[in-house]
């Protein structure tokens, strides 16, 4: 995976994550929505409404002193932990 950070202020964060579809960015968006501090998350990956750009544009702005890197660290934490519960439950119910 490879993200590129397209701009970046103290409240408002949109980074390019490269080679992802929906399914994973809709789970990263709904993480964000989740965090303490997070106003708003979204993504665009219409390249015909974003200047011909493919990779998905994520968008994250912070309230309360939030950093939004620090955001997106949290929120990325989250998902992964709920992903090993999944892995576990899965697991001990095969």
């Amino acid at each position: 995976m490879d993200l590129r950070v397209i701009e970046k202020s103290d409240t408002e964060l949109t980074i390019e994550i490269a080679d992802e579809d929906h399914t994973f960015m809709n789970v990263l968006k709904g993480a964000l929505l989740e965090t303490d501090g997070v106003a708003a998350a979204s993504y665009d990956m219409n390249p015909e409404q974003s200047g011909g750009q493919t990779e998905p544009l994520l968008t994250i702005t912070t309230e309360g002193g939030t950093d939004p890197l620090d955001a997106l660290e949290a929120a990325a934490g989250r998902m992964g932990d709920e992903l090993r519960d999944f892995a576990d439950a899965f697991e001990a119910a095969a």
